[in-house]
């Protein structure tokens, strides 16, 4: 059964919109940076950090991990960069209406496209001060800088950049709002206006069969996006994925090459409108960077979470503007096998990998290797429950932590700050 990953870091081609090789059937991609690996210690030993390829730019830090969706939001302050799961989908819906496919003009497609697809390019600081990059695709929803993205793009990050179609340099960027479960985020990009937009289409006059045009920041080389045709082959589809109680539902399936760093990217009809947003690929062999298999979230579903977003209108899953923030990263569920060798006497919980200089973890005295038990006396149970619980709490709101590391378990009231990239 093939892992599922979200499309994430990629490497960029020279030639203008190259069309991508069709990879072995079917290739996992990753997507978000990894926390940046604390340096080794004499009494706490670290596994040094792997080179990565050569061909990517210098620095960035890029995890060969995120499968199926992961649905953490950097106003949260989690801040980690998650591994999705190898669960398989659990449900394919749609069915084709028999109307044969016609041959795409991917190149004039992708010129009418590309002005309103930006890149998109993260930071986020490790337990000792180190950054760590990552980049992912977005989509111009309006002329004043709104960008469409995947929250997973931005999660856990303390600065967002976006380079723009004909515009030199990058412009900063604050998050508006997230939807943590359905992976959306809408961002607004400063100090500009005049931009081109993206046409959105009606997602649900898709059919199976349908040729489409996916298009992304392959690899986080910037630039033109890289291009590739595809059809759609699913519809409805479900993806189950790590520390997650829910799968992402009602998603677009499309037989195309996808990679690293096409997240948050446009699918694209024929006549060049966006009908989906490029949000995880499956693989099943790990050294693989592309994938054959793709999965998109309808425009639709898109806009009706911008639609809340805009309207301010918070939910359970939805936030809107500034959040409390702990300031914890590389949040993973604890294991069993972890949990032993670490010498814990829990089984579950949210294992923190690194902890944000100065922030309230810090002060509270969690550590990396520490595991988040409790929230406000609620028990946290995984990566998943860490990050809901922080979501449910404003900046300057005093909340009780529990945790356990190897000298016991411990318990601190901290006032939670504000995220570092909330509007």
């Amino acid at each position: 059964m093939p892992e599922l990953h979200n499309g994430g870091m990629s490497e960029h081609p020279t030639e203008p919109h190259p069309r991508l090789p069709d990879p072995p059937d079917p290739a996992q991609v990753s997507g978000w940076p990894s926390p940046p690996p604390p340096p080794p210690s004499p009494s706490q030993p670290h596994p040094p950090a792997s080179p990565p390829p050569a061909a990517r730019r210098p620095g960035r830090i890029v995890a060969a991990i995120l499968a199926a969706l992961l649905l953490v939001g950097a106003g949260a302050g989690l801040g980690w960069g998650l591994t999705r799961d190898q669960g398989s989908p659990r449900a394919i819906g749609g069915s084709s209406n028999g109307q044969a496919a016609t041959s795409l003009d991917v190149q004039a497609i992708a010129d009418r496209v590309e002005p309103a697809v930006v890149d998109i390019n993260t930071e986020i600081q490790g337990s000792f001060g180190q950054i760590g990059r990552g980049a992912g695709t977005g989509m111009l929803l309006t002329s004043s800088g709104e960008v469409l993205t995947n929250n997973h793009v931005i999660q856990g990050a303390t600065k967002i950049e976006v380079s723009i179609t004909g515009r030199s340099g990058t412009y900063p960027a604050t998050v508006v709002g997230v939807d943590f479960k359905d992976d959306v985020a809408l961002l607004q990009v400063q100090g500009v206006s005049g931009l081109p937009t993206v046409t959105l289409a009606d997602s649900s006059d898709l059919v199976l069969g349908q040729e489409v045009v996916a298009m992304g920041n392959a690899l986080g080389q910037g630039g033109s996006p890289s291009v590739s045709e595809g059809t759609v082959s699913a519809l409805e589809r479900s993806i189950t994925v790590v520390g997650e109680e829910e799968p992402l539902t009602g998603l677009i399936q499309m037989d195309a090459p996808i990679q690293p760093g096409d997240s948050g990217g446009p699918l694209v009809d024929s006549s060049a409108r966006v009908v989906g947003m490029i949000t995880a690929a499956a693989r099943s062999n790990f050294g693989q960077s592309i994938s054959s298999i793709g999965f998109a979230i309808p425009t639709n579903d898109a806009l009706g979470i911008v639609r809340e977003i805009r309207a301010g209108n918070e939910t359970s899953t939805i936030v809107i503007g500034p959040t409390g923030f702990l300031g914890v990263g590389g949040v993973q569920d604890l294991d069993s096998e972890t949990a032993a060798r670490l010498g814990l006497n829990v089984t579950s919980g949210a294992l923190i990998l690194s902890v944000r200089p100065g922030a309230p973890a810090e002060s509270a005295g969690i550590t990396p290797e520490s595991v988040i038990t409790g929230i406000g006396g609620q028990r946290v149970s995984s990566a998943d429950a860490l990050r809901t619980a922080i979501y449910q709490h404003d900046p300057g709101e005093q909340i009780r932590v529990t945790w356990v590391d190897g000298s016991g378990t411990h318990t601190a009231t901290v006032r939670l700050i504000t995220s570092p990239i909330a509007v």
